[in-house]
């Protein structure tokens, strides 16, 4: 009994003395991922890298040249907000995850959906906005087309962005219907305007804007989004820091009620196409 007690109090003693060592370890570990995090990379280097992907009307370019759109905003704002400049870097949606894992840019403000297989790559910041997939179809291809299932059919050509949540969304809603898949979402809704395929899945509103730029060629079947998805920040994973950030600023934006004023320029009014016209 007295060896067992006397065996106790050395192991307690020992853990003690050890205890001051540990604690300047587990503060120079403290200081070493704070220094590594992405914000504070970004706060030295004094601009913060945004890859994203052009699409109407989350990110396109003015009449000068210039970026414009909801996504734009988001990041030029987050920026500002972090005291430094915005650099954006296109990249083509297919690949830009492999390119924020290598390092070709900090963050992703792209109206990424936030899906279980891409968490498995990086990490999401909470939702700073929703979208849902939209179809607009060929007038004459889709004619009588009212339905979801009347697209869901193997002569049904159905083209979307590669690597987008449209492309699961239609491979999931549509898995009968033939799917042709393209870099770019602009050429994805060419080829419904030029008769080469039935309709476009793609991210809501941009299948309305479609529709009203050329009533001629292209409708809306649908009345309504067929899926429901929330959009946020993509990051690096193991980055405490930087997710915890970009989630307080979300949730400080929405509640000033900036966001809301943003989507509602972008997405409810039309009052922006004179910049890209």
């Amino acid at each position: 009994m007295k060896k067992t007690l006397a065996t106790g109090i050395l192991l307690l003693c020992s853990l003690v003395l050890r205890l001051p060592g540990d604690l300047v370890l587990g503060a120079d570990l403290q200081k070493q991922l704070t220094q590594e995090s992405t914000l504070e990379k970004v706060l030295k280097r004094g601009t913060l890298r945004v890859g994203m992907s052009t699409f109407v009307p989350w990110a396109m370019k003015d009449k000068t040249g210039k970026l414009i759109g909801f996504e734009i905003d988001v990041a030029t704002r987050l920026a500002r907000d972090m005291g430094v400049g915005v650099e954006f870097i296109p990249t083509k949606w297919a690949g830009i995850i492999p390119a924020l894992l290598t390092g070709k840019f900090d963050v992703i403000i792209g109206g990424m959906g936030i899906l279980p297989k891409r968490h498995l790559k990086v990490n999401f910041s909470i939702p700073y906005d929703y979208t849902g997939m939209s179809m607009v179809a060929n007038q004459q291809l889709a004619q009588g087309f009212t339905r979801l299932e009347d697209f869901n059919r193997q002569e049904v050509v159905i083209a979307v962005r590669l690597g987008s949540t449209a492309a699961t969304a239609a491979k999931k809603s549509l898995p009968n219907a033939t799917l042709r898949q393209f870099d770019d979402e602009s050429q994805a809704y060419q080829e419904a305007i030029n008769g080469k395929a039935h309709a476009v899945v793609g991210s809501a509103p941009t299948s309305a804007f479609y529709a009203i730029k050329y009533p001629d060629r292209l409708f809306l079947p649908l009345k309504e989004t067929f899926t429901k998805e929330p959009i946020g920040i993509a990051v690096r994973k193991g980055d405490f820091d930087t997710l915890t950030f970009f989630n307080n600023w979300v949730r400080f934006v929405e509640v000033e009620g900036w966001l809301q004023e943003r989507k509602h320029y972008w997405f409810e009014t039309r009052d922006w196409e004179s910049r890209v016209k």
